[in-house]
Formats: structure tokens, C-alpha cells, sequence
């Protein structure tokens, strides 16, 4: 059914692009039914199955594996009557023979080591042992898996209302994720000898069943990340006794965890608003480097209504936190985990990026629901999972870092603290539509970062930072509306173009207020429920009042670019009706007129014409100027201004330019014709035209406009407003436009940093 929908929706792209630019996307869009409603609102049948889970695991840190039992209870609450269930198996991903492997194309190079041949070939080899599936009575269920997917036969279907509790146990290798890569894995550190993890996708997982795809078990590849169901957690986490722990949810068994220091630490923390308060300081985490206890305890957390569960752990780690007010009255525990290695960095940036992060998506969307939002440091990753994250950013030894350091990483814990509300909460399918949390994201983080900092500098979100991309050929692109793995260009495809997309949508089509208000009603509408592409569109036009088929088809079901350009401009002067003043025009403009070369010459070098010599020869039209008026002419005039009104005495005696512009569409997605009339007395006007002046043709129009003072030079699109991939043509007089695109310095990995640059300066 999913390959079904995948087909719909790219030949709905192939048709988007056939069809008028302005016809509604009808066909296109799945029907409303009693699930999905035509405003883009959840229908009054709505449904979405939940899963409960109580998990207990054990993290064996001396060969890097975990080992696992869990029970889940699924509740059915589609109207279906389902005689099987899908699990996801994700860390089957790692194993050899997986479709990520077989799948992916490599070759070789003239010169490269052998070993770096082996480890592309004979790569890691993980994936789960699954050593038990039962029901509650201790009896065998029938399963099949099939890569990363599991299926249980159940022994008896269960209908809507119903439940069905089961056992599975597990095991696997964690992977070395600074070497094999992933989401999830631990890293190494040689000059202590210790280990820092961050497990995710480390548990079977149910699958969701809606209405849109039933079962969503598309197999998980590497790319298209995570479709699931909301349910509670319960879940007990063994590690070394000398680790510290973060997790989803709340920590249950806190006095029997932290000593005494550490709970005053954190009740301190929960009374704190501005500065973050250190729990576990770096110096019990070097003391836990150097002493690494044998012994183990047990973590204990609790998470209500989430979607997932994932945890960090390593004796490395330094803990500080601070509690965070929303605007509802609600607090948050805002806290962050990093080994030494991310110091000074971490400890005066991560934790107040996080509550930043909090306050800022709350505004645009709704109050953080959970209790605790983490940010977790590890190198070469950023990842998001319900209540915690992943995050990279490390400084020199010396405690230095770049200026990319320092806002990578913040940009980093915004994005991925942010998609605790998009997919965390408004929980769409990630398996297939990546853009739908990536894009959505990264729209916000752009909003967030520029409330970090002013100039902050923002890799995403403003129109001309998408040219590029969009300047490229267009079979080396796709349409955002395609599924995750099978996207070009995935960065641009699903962060990038739909972040870019939504800023121009609230800067040049909607306007702020308009849009805040309808992206804030599809958030709220849709948070703990599960929003499709149709129910987004369909919302921002219910909310806004403003048709914006024309905009999704362009900027999302192809891959059209921007290329408007001024093709011709013409300058009209109207003449006016009283004779005089159009005597004085014409006489004007003859005195005014080039002349023959011939005529110049004539007037030098005859000396004396045959009238001139005979006087007889001269009559009434060698004197008559018959541009001139006469009595009649003037005697006409009078006689027609008595018989106008007011009115059209007023526009008969204008003296206005006229100015009839033409435009062409080169690049086929059609934008609003926005436009910079600046005047010959130094002043400029502001215009913009809405992109309906497309409708009738769509690929050239004319307009004329009529002003009053002389127009010196026109520029389309003069505040980088539409991702216009050609500016040479977008003004008139026509001009050189150098291109200007967002640069980061980017120095060797020899050169010091500045900070290094500027202490090695100061010192004597």
C-alpha cells in the first residue's frame, strides 16, 4: 500500500507540473474522509494506536553490548480487525547482509589503502538476536522478521477497543559510531580509556497503523527515519555504578542514585531561572574517569504520552541543568550532559540554548507538554529523540574553539531540542516524508537562532541561501513531496527548500501575522496526533483565508526554480489637449531633434536659395507654422473643456508618466512580482503584486503603471525576497549583479583558531 502512495504522490508531482499553475491541487491531494477532514483539522473518527512499554536493559561497557526483555501492550483503536502486528527491528540495519549494505554503491579509487577497502566491504556486523517472543503466559508467538521489520501472528485478532500484551527479549553489539557511523552508538576516548554512549533504536518498537498507510513498515534504510506510536515508558537502565544517566522521562529513583552533594545541586537547579546550576561537576567526572568502579546500578525512568525512548550514559559526564518558565505557567528542566572534552563550550552554551530553544518554539507553536528537555554532547552527530538529544561540538585541548564551533553547536541544540515538537509532538511519518520534521524544523530554528543573536549566522531559512540548490540541473533534484529515501540532495531537499519555502510563505506571501496564526493552528491542531502533507496545506489555507495551491504545487511538487525577469519597459508621456501646451511640446522637440548630416552641410555651403534672391517667389506658407494652433483650434478647446466634468478635467490635464513593464517567467515557478521604483528625485517606492497576475499566462505578462515623477530605475525582487536564481535580469537600466552567497570562513586544520591566534598575541 505504501508503494501505492509513494506512486500517487510522484506521479501527483509529474502531474503538478503539467498542470495549469493555478488550477487547485484537488486530485492531487488524498480526499477528505471522516479521519482527515477537508480544513486540514483531525475528522471526528480520527483514531492512532498507542503502545506501553516496560523495558529493562543492561549496558555491558566492557564488550559493548546490550541486553534486554521488554512488555509491550498494544491497544487497537483503528475500526480494523488486525490479525497480526509489526514491530521495527532497526538496529537489523548494521547487520551484513541488510538492504543498507546491499544497497549501497561505492567503488574504487587508483590509490587507497587496503584497509580502508576492508572496512568498506567487510564492515560492521550487528543486528539483534532475538531470544524470545511470548505472550504473558510464558507461550511462544509465531514470528516472522524480514530485515528490520518483525511481524507476530497473533493468537487471536484483536478488534477495535482491544489490547494485546506480549514478551520480547534481546541482544546486540553496540556499533563504534566514530567509525561505522549511526544514530546511535558509542564513542571511544583512548587517553582515558572510557566510553560515552547514546543508544537509541535499541528496543523492538511497534509500528504505526493509521488510516493513510495501515501498516507503516517500510523498511528502514538509514535515511528515512522513524514512523511511531505514542504509549508510556517505563523503563530500568543498568550501567557501571560510577556512570551518570540522562533518558526520556523523569528520573524515579533520584536519592538512591545521587549523593547528597548532587541532590542539593538539583533542588538548587529547580529554584534557578537564569543560570544553569552544575549537579555533577567536572571534577567528580575526572575522578570517575580515573577510579572506574566494577560495580552496577540501576536507572529508573518514567515517560507518560511519547513516542520513543532513547538514553545517554558514561562515567564521563558533567551535569548541569536549570529550570525554564513557559508562558502558561508551566516549568521545564532544561539540563545538558558532556564530557570534559566539550568544556568551556558546553557548560556556558549548551543549557541556555535549550531553554531558548523552549521559549521560542513555544511561542510560535504550543507549551512544552514534558517534563525535562536534555541536550546530550557527542561528537559528529546531531539527533533528537523525545526529551533528549544528541549534539555535537568539542573544543581544542587548550579550551579554545572556532567561531564555526561555537554557533554550530548552538545551532545544533536548537534543531534538535526543536524536534521535540516536530515529530516528538506533532508526530508526522518521517519514514516517508522527511521535510514534514526536517523542514518544519529547521524553519523554526531559524526564527530561534535569529533571537539568539543578532546577524547570528544562520546556514538556513532566508531565500537567497536556497539558490544555489535551486540553480542546479533539474535531474539532479526532486520534488520535496518524495519519499525520504528516495530524495536528491537530501540536506536541500528536506531541510533546506521547505524551511526556505515557509520563510517566504510568512515574509512575501502571507505576511507574519497571518501566517504565525495558522502555523501555530496546525501545531496545536495536530500535536500528539499524526499530521499527513495534506493536512498541513489544508490547514494553512483554512486558518489564513488566502489560496495557496498555486504555492505548494510550485515549491513542492516540483522542482522548478525562481527565474523572473523585467523583459522590456516602455515610457509613454501623455499629451496634453489644450493647443498651446502641445505646440510648445512639438516645438520643443524639434529644436531638440537630430539632425541630417546633409541638412548641416546644405545651411553652410549654399550661399543664397532661388526664393531667398527673388522675393516674389515667397507666399503664406513660407511663414505658416502649421504645428501652431490658430483661433478655430483654440476656439474647439474651449468648446470641448465646457462640456467635461471635473473629473475628467483632472485627467485630461495630467502630466503623469506611464510606465508598461513586461515580464517573463524563465524559470517556470511562478512568485509575486515585486518591485523597487526608485526616482529621479531620490526616493523609491515599494511594490509588490500578488502572484495571481500569473493566472491568465504563465510565462509572460505586462502591466502598466502610472506615477508622477520620473521613474530612473526599476528592480525586481530588490530585498531577495523569492530565491530569484538570476539577478542579471532583474533590472532596468539592465546592470552587472556580482553574486553574493553566504561564505564561512573556513581555515586549514593546521591554522590555529582565532582564540588561539589572539592568547598566543597577548602573551609576552
Amino acid at each position: 500500500m505504501k508503494k501505492l502512495l509513494l506512486l500517487l504522490f510522484l506521479s501527483s508531482s509529474l502531474f503538478a507540473q503539467q498542470q495549469g499553475k493555478f488550477e487547485q491541487l484537488g486530485s492531487i491531494l488524498p480526499t477528505p474522509n471522516s479521519y482527515r477532514s477537508a480544513s486540514g483539522a483531525p475528522g471526528h473518527e480520527y483514531y492512532q494506536q498507542r503502545a506501553d512499554y516496560t523495558i529493562k536493559i543492561e549496558l555491558n561497557d566492557e564488550n559493548q553490548s546490550i541486553k534486554g526483555e521488554e512488555t509491550v501492550t498494544y491497544f487497537n483503536n483503528s475500526p480494523d480487525r488486525l490479525t497480526y502486528i509489526w514491530l521495527q527491528l532497526d538496529q537489523n540495519l548494521w547487520k551484513k547482509d541488510s538492504d543498507t549494505k546491499l544497497t549501497a554503491t561505492n567503488k574504487m579509487q587508483e590509490r587507497m589503502p587496503v584497509s580502508a577497502v576492508e572496512a568498506e566491504v567487510n564492515a560492521f556486523d550487528g543486528g539483534y538476536t532475538i531470544s524470545q517472543v511470548k505472550d504473558l503466559m510464558g507461550k511462544d508467538l509465531k514470528y516472522t522478521i524480514n530485515k528490520t521489520m518483525m511481524r507476530i501472528d497473533l493468537p487471536t485478532p484483536i478488534g477495535k477497543g482491544q489490547s494485546f500484551s506480549f514478551k520480547v527479549g534481546w541482544s546486540f553489539p553496540i556499533n563504534d559510531r566514530m567509525k561505522v557511523g549511526g544514530r546511535s552508538g558509542y564513542e571511544y576516548f583512548k587517553k582515558d580509556d572510557n566510553y560515552l554512549y547514546t543508544i537509541a533504536q535499541f528496543f523492538p518498537r511497534m509500528c504505526a497503523y493509521d488510516d493513510v498507510n495501515g501498516w507503516q513498515h517500510k523498511q528502514f534504510l538509514g535515511t528515512g527515519e522513524f514512523t511511531l506510536i505514542f504509549g508510556n515508558y517505563n523503563v530500568e537502565i543498568t550501567v557501571p555504578e560510577d556512570h551518570m544517566v540522562a533518558a526520556t522521562g523523569t528520573l524515579q529513583n533520584m536519592k538512591t542514585i545521587l549523593n547528597s552533594k548532587q541532590l542539593a545541586r538539583y533542588e538548587e537547579a529547580k529554584k534557578s531561572f537564569e543560570q544553569p546550576v552544575i549537579i555533577a561537576t567536572q571534577e567528580e567526572a575526572l575522578e570517575r574517569e580515573k577510579t572506574k568502579k566494577k560495580g552496577k546500578k540501576t536507572w529508573i525512568f518514567k515517560a507518560d504520552n511519547v513516542r520513543d525512548f532513547a538514553f545517554a550514559t558514561s562515567r564521563k559526564f558533567i551535569w548541569d541543568a536549570m529550570n525554564v518558565k513557559q508562558e502558561d505557567g508551566s516549568t521545564v528542566m532544561a539540563m545538558s550532559m558532556y564530557p570534559k572534552e566539550g568544556n568551556p563550550l558546553w557548560e556556558k552554551y549548551s543549557t541556555k540554548a535549550v531553554a531558548h530553544t523552549l521559549k521560542w518554539y513555544t511561542h510560535y507553536t504550543f507549551s512544552y507538554p514534558y517534563p525535562v528537555a536534555w541536550s546530550i554532547n557527542a561528537d559528529r552527530i546531531g539527533m533528537e529523540y523525545p526529551m533528549i538529544c544528541f549534539n555535537f561540538g568539542r573544543c581544542e585541548e587548550d579550551g579554545t574553539y572556532s567561531q564555526r564551533d561555537k554557533y554550530g553547536m548552538i545551532g545544533v541544540i536548537i534543531h534538535e531540542v526543536g524536534h521535540n515538537y516536530f515529530p516528538m509532538i506533532v508526530n508526522s511519518d518521517e519514514r516517508q516524508w522527511s521535510w514534514m520534521d526536517e523542514g518544519l524544523n529547521t524553519f523554526l530554528q531559524y526564527l530561534t537562532e535569529q533571537q539568539w543573536e543578532r546577524n547570528y549566522p544562520s546556514r538556513r531559512g532566508p531565500a537567497p541561501f536556497i539558490v544555489p540548490h535551486m540553480a542546479t540541473p533539474a535531474d539532479e533534484q526532486t520534488p520535496i513531496m518524495v519519499n525520504s529515501e528516495n530524495a536528491k540532495q537530501f540536506g536541500n531537499n528536506a531541510y533546506a527548500k521547505p524551511a526556505t519555502a515557509l520563510n517566504v510563505l510568512r515574509e512575501t506571501i502571507l505576511g507574519r501575522e497571518l501566517f504565525d496564526y495558522s502555523f501555530k493552528e496546525y501545531a496545536n491542531r495536530w500535536k500528539m496526533k499524526s499530521p499527513m502533507p495534506a493536512d498541513f496545506f489544508r490547514t494553512m489555507e483554512d486558518a489564513s483565508a488566502v489560496d495557496l495551491d498555486w504555492f505548494w504545487k510550485g515549491w513542492f511538487f516540483t522542482t522548478d526554480p525562481v527565474d523572473l525577469t523585467i523583459a522590456n519597459v516602455k515610457t509613454f508621456k501623455v499629451n496634453p489637449t489644450d493647443p498651446n501646451k502641445r505646440y510648445e511640446i512639438v516645438k520643443a522637440e524639434k529644436e531638440s531633434k537630430e539632425e541630417f548630416i546633409g541638412d548641416i552641410r546644405n545651411r553652410e555651403q549654399i550661399k543664397q536659395t532661388y526664393s531667398e534672391k527673388d522675393t516674389s517667389l515667397v507666399d503664406f506658407y513660407n511663414s505658416y507654422d502649421g504645428d501652431k494652433p490658430d483661433q478655430i483650434d483654440l476656439n474647439n478647446y474651449e468648446k470641448m473643456v465646457s462640456r467635461l466634468t471635473p473629473e475628467e478635467k483632472k485627467a485630461m490635464e495630467t502630466d503623469n508618466f506611464y510606465y508598461e513593464l513586461s515580464f517573463e517567467n524563465k524559470g517556470g515557478l511562478v512568485m509575486p512580482v515585486i518591485l523597487m521604483f526608485k526616482y529621479a528625485d531620490g526616493t523609491e517606492e515599494y511594490i509588490k503584486i500578488p502572484a495571481e497576475i500569473w493566472r491568465y499566462n504563465e510565462e509572460k505578462i505586462s502591466k502598466v503603471f502610472s506615477r508622477k515623477k520620473e521613474v530612473v530605475e526599476i528592480v525586481l525582487d530588490p530585498y531577495l525576497e523569492t530565491a530569484d536564481i538570476d539577478r542579471t535580469n532583474n533590472f532596468y537600466p539592465p546592470k552587472k549583479v556580482k553574486s553574493k552567497f553566504e561564505v564561512f570562513k573556513q581555515g586549514s586544520q593546521s591554522q590555529p583558531n582565532p582564540m588561539q591566534r589572539a592568547n598566543s598575541i597577548s602573551k609576552p
